[in-house]
């Protein structure tokens, strides 16, 4: 990337509030300069575990487990059997299956809390956990986490295997 979007894009943080300034430079720490980016959003593509990173500047207001605001969305390729839709979302409102890309997409505050939240609907999706038992747990961690208890594995990697070939086109009708 040229030195002119380096500048263009740290001036362009220097306008953003600051949770979302904060993040938005640990992920050019941590996986380099974003692939494109607009006056409201940063994009990596294929960085570490996620298929893309999107970084909002506008964040959405979120209570679960403790009132936040999500801005980080981060993707990975990840198949959601349909019966378990209901169940993703009765655990939490932030977690977006799309069946036909075969990609599952997290929003929250923070790569730790999504990392979680990926890590319990894997859970959740295999039977090891209720929604109830996810919730619970979730709560757990993110304390611990909030109070500098970043030792859960949960918050730190993905605890499933990657997948391949998630896509479903569906089968035409007409």
């Amino acid at each position: 990337m040229h030195h002119y979007h380096y500048t263009t894009i740290l001036r362009l943080l220097g306008y953003w509030p600051e949770p979302q300034r904060r993040i938005g430079y640990e992920l050019i720490q941590k996986y380099g300069m974003p692939d494109e980016y607009t006056t409201s959003a940063l994009l990596w593509f294929h960085r570490g575990p996620w298929n893309n990173i999107m970084l909002f500047r506008e964040s959405v207001p979120h209570d679960f487990p403790t009132p936040h605001k999500d801005f980080l969305e981060q993707t990975i390729s990840y198949k959601v059997p349909i019966e378990f839709y209901d169940d993703i979302a009765k655990f939490d409102g932030s977690v977006y299956p799309d069946r036909t890309s075969g990609e599952l997409s997290v929003k929250c505050h923070n790569e730790p809390m999504n990392i979680l939240t990926l890590n319990l609907v894997h859970d959740l999706v295999t039977g090891k956990r209720t929604v109830e038992e996810a919730r619970a747990f979730y709560g757990q961690v993110a304390s611990a986490f909030n109070k500098g208890d970043h030792s859960s594995p949960f918050t730190q990697r993905l605890l499933f295997a990657k997948q391949t070939n998630t896509a479903d086109p569906d089968v035409a009708i007409i």
